[in-house]
C-alpha cells in the first residue's frame, strides 16, 4: 500500500491521472464547522487499489478544481457522504455525480440507518479501527503519524466494502432502491440554504402574525449577511431567540433595542443600525406577499393519527427488514394527517416518495386510513407484544 501526502500542483496531477486511470475511488474529508459560516475544509483523503492519497488544502497555493473535476469522471464511494457533499457544494459549487453511499447501503441490509464506518469495517472486513484522532485538530500542520494512519484508515477499506455491499444489494434484490438514494444525494439544490424558509426555524415563528414573519424573514436575512461577511455561524451575531425578540419587538430606534435583555451592547453597537434597517424592509413589504405561517401542531386527534400511521409504516418497514426512518418521515406522516387525502394516489402525491417506498407503504397506510385494516396488538400477556394490521 502507498500513501501519498499531497501539497502542490504536481501531486495534484499526478492523482488526477491516477484518477482518470480509475472507475472508482474512496473518498472523505476532515473538516472544522464550530467557528466559520461554513464548514473549513482541512483534509480530502482519497483511496484507491494499492494507494491512498491525504490532500492538504491547507497547502499554499494548491488549486483543488482539477481534483474536483476528475472526481466527476468517476464513481465516488463515502460513508455516509451528506457532510461530505456539503462541503462540495458550497466551496466548489458541485457535487460529484456518480455516488456510493455505503452506510446507505447498509440501511437497505439490515444494519440501521446510522452505523458507523468502524462498525461497519468490523462486520464486512473484520478489521478493527482504531477511533483514536476523532477529535484531532485538523488545522495543525504537519500532519501527526497517527493523525495520518486514522485518516488512511478511513478511505483504504471503502473500495472493497463496496464490491461486498453490492453483492449482497443485488442478492436481496435492492441495489436500484440503493441507487435511487445515491442519485438523490447527488443533486446539488440538496445542499443548498433556504434563506426564503429560515425564518420558520426560529424559535416562536408559529406563533408571529404574518407581518411579525415578514420582519422575521428581514431580520434572519441580515444576520446571515453578517455572519457571511464576518465567516462566522449566525448564532455568533445573535442568538435566534434575539432574532426572535427583534421580529415581534419591532424597533424602529437603536434606544428600542434596550428592550432586549439578551442582545448584547456591542452587538446593538455593531449591528443596530443594519436590523433596524431588516425591520423596515419587513414593515414595508406589502400585505399579499408576507410569508405564509409555519403551521401549528397539530391537534389531540391528528396527532394521534400521525402516530397510527407511524405504526403502519413500522409495520411496513419490519417486514421489509428496513429501519422505520428509511421509509417515510414523521413530518410527511404529519402532513397526510392534517391535509386528510381523499385517495390512495393522492397520499401518494401529498407524501411525494421515491418509486421503491411508495411501492412499500402506500397501500397499507391507505388500508389503515379507509378503516380496511385495523391495529391490534398480540402476546402482551405472554409478554412478547407483537402490533400488526389485520382486515
Amino acid at each position: 500500500m502507498t500513501n501519498d501526502l499531497i501539497t502542490d500542483a504536481n501531486g495534484i496531477a499526478a492523482l488526477c491521472a491516477r484518477l482518470d486511470a480509475s472507475e472508482r475511488v474512496g473518498l472523505d474529508t476532515e473538516f472544522h464547522a464550530e467557528r466559520s459560516y461554513a464548514p473549513r475544509l482541512m483534509v480530502l483523503q482519497l483511496a484507491l487499489p494499492g494507494y491512498t492519497a491525504i490532500v492538504d488544502p491547507l497547502a499554499p497555493g494548491i488549486d483543488l478544481q482539477p481534483l474536483v473535476a476528475a472526481l466527476e469522471r468517476v464513481t465516488v464511494v463515502g460513508h455516509a457522504l451528506q457532510s461530505d457533499l456539503k462541503i462540495f457544494a458550497e466551496r466548489f459549487g458541485c457535487v460529484p455525480p456518480k455516488l456510493f453511499d455505503t452506510q446507505v447501503a447498509a440501511s437497505f441490509l439490515g444494519y440501521g440507518m446510522q452505523i458507523s464506518l468502524a462498525d461497519l469495517v468490523r462486520d464486512l472486513v473484520g478489521i478493527r479501527l482504531a477511533k483514536t484522532q476523532t477529535v484531532s485538530d485538523w488545522s495543525t500542520r504537519p500532519l501527526s503519524e497517527k493523525q495520518m494512519e486514522y485518516l488512511v484508515d478511513d478511505v483504504v477499506h471503502l473500495l472493497p466494502m463496496h464490491a461486498l455491499l453490492q453483492q449482497r444489494l443485488a442478492e436481496r434484490g435492492r441495489a436500484s432502491w440503493c441507487e435511487q438514494e445515491c442519485i438523490a444525494l447527488a443533486q446539488p439544490e440538496k445542499y443548498r440554504f433556504d434563506l426564503r424558509r429560515a425564518y420558520m426555524k426560529i424559535p416562536g415563528a408559529v406563533r408571529m402574525n404574518r407581518r411579525e414573519l415578514g420582519v422575521l424573514a428581514q431580520v434572519v436575512a441580515e444576520r446571515d449577511a453578517i455572519a457571511k461577511e464576518r465567516d462566522i455561524p449566525p448564532k455568533f451575531v445573535v442568538p435566534d431567540d434575539v432574532v426572535g425578540g427583534i421580529a415581534q419587538l419591532r424597533p424602529k430606534h437603536l434606544e428600542d433595542l434596550a428592550q432586549l435583555r439578551r442582545l448584547e451592547s456591542n452587538a446593538r453597537r455593531n449591528f443596530g443600525a443594519r436590523f433596524l434597517a431588516a425591520v423596515e424592509r419587513g414593515e414595508a413589504i406589502p400585505d399579499d406577499e408576507l410569508p405564509e405561517r409555519p403551521h401549528r401542531p397539530l391537534g389531540a386527534d391528528r396527532e394521534t393519527l400521525a402516530t397510527l400511521l407511524g405504526v403502519a409504516v413500522g409495520e411496513a418497514a419490519r417486514e421489509a427488514g428496513l429501519p422505520q426512518g428509511l421509509l417515510v418521515t414523521r413530518a410527511a406522516l404529519e402532513r397526510a394527517a392534517r391535509e386528510a387525502p381523499g385517495s390512495a394516489e393522492e397520499l401518494a402525491e401529498l407524501l411525494g416518495l421515491s418509486a421503491w417506498r411508495t411501492a412499500l407503504v402506500v397501500e397499507p397506510l391507505w388500508r389503515l386510513l379507509s378503516g380496511e385494516t385495523r391495529i391490534v396488538v398480540e402476546g402482551y400477556a405472554k409478554g412478547e407484544p407483537k402490533v400488526t394490521l389485520v382486515s
